[in-house]
């Protein structure tokens, strides 16, 4: 299993993220986005499932998640990964990752028949600079 150096750990507390998806026309497509560390050691997205982000991890399972250290730029951590997508119905993980971010309601950026999903990223390798 790969893991995460100590020297980097608080990284994974940071408030965004990048996340780097292969889009159908062969072309990475980039979103920053919340996440969420989970107390499992697993890094967890909540996306709505009809976003192109989900379809590009359907398409194509691998994945680069990219965190940058406001404080210095210069300091970065890179996890390639491969994603595991669950559905999120009940909304379960999604609350729980809204209450990172002060109680948000994720829910309000989805229309009326739309759902979200959990997205779990395995690490594959993981980079650290700085």
């Amino acid at each position: 299993m790969t893991t995460f150096p100590e020297s980097h750990r608080d990284l994974l507390k940071a408030d965004v993220a990048m996340l780097a998806t292969i889009g159908q026309d062969g072309y990475p497509q980039v979103t920053a986005l919340w996440f969420l560390f989970d107390e499992d050691a697993t890094l967890k997205l909540s996306l709505n499932s009809t976003r192109q982000k989900v379809k590009n991890l359907q398409a194509h399972a691998e994945c680069t998640f990219f965190i940058l250290d406001t404080a210095n730029p210069y300091r970065t951590l890179e996890v390639r990964a491969r994603a595991q997508i669950m559905p999120d119905a009940d909304y379960a993980f999604a609350k729980k990752l809204g209450a990172k971010y002060g109680g948000a309601d994720l829910s309000t950026n989805d229309r009326p028949g739309e759902t979200r999903v959990v997205v779990s990223l395995q690490p594959i390798k993981v980079n650290t600079w700085g």
